[in-house]
């Protein structure tokens, strides 16, 4: 014989408030804005740059980017180095970069103000500010929540290759 539990039986069973969630103080866990003269030089660093992070675990409780800028002096380049196994997309805001990589930092690219550069993860680079009297300004976004710097001691070659974005729709220059 089977029961049917379409009808009232006067008292609550529970089934509609078991799954409600506790309500969100988007005040306290909302929308962040951290001013540009907010930002933290304390973290991970490479000779030859300066990065500052505005997003992260610590400053506003990111679990999976960490975002920052980067200045790099006029005429002077990094120590080469990597990110682990992050992700990393440099937004060139102001200047001209050059970016060597490669296990002898043997391949080269040039991005200007308005590019986007991306940087896979474990990949040897070196970021060069190309201009001889203005520094290179960009933001920095990676893949997690930590900043990763892995500084490497490469003997750079003379003379790297300058590789291009070619694809489909974009030929050869």
């Amino acid at each position: 014989m089977s029961h049917s539990h379409d009808h009232d039986h006067g008292h609550d069973h529970g089934h509609d408030h078991a799954h409600e969630p506790a309500p969100v103080d988007w005040r306290l866990n909302g929308v962040r804005v951290i001013k540009g003269d907010q930002l933290d030089t304390n973290t991970a660093q490479t000779p030859g740059m300066n990065r500052a992070a505005a997003i992260n675990l610590a400053r506003v409780g990111a679990q999976k980017i960490w975002a920052g800028t980067v200045n790099i002096h006029a005429n002077a380049k990094t120590g080469a180095h990597h990110h682990g196994a992050l992700e990393s997309v440099i937004y060139v805001v102001k200047g001209k970069a050059r970016m060597r990589w490669g296990d002898k930092l043997e391949f080269v690219a040039e991005a200007e103000a308005g590019d986007f550069i991306f940087v896979p993860p474990y990949v040897p680079h070196q970021e060069i500010n190309a201009s001889t009297n203005e520094t290179l300004e960009c933001v920095l976004v990676r893949s997690d929540n930590e900043a990763v710097v892995v500084n490497l001691e490469i003997d750079a070659v003379e003379k790297p290759e300058a590789v291009y974005w070619v694809d489909p729709i974009h030929k050869h220059p």
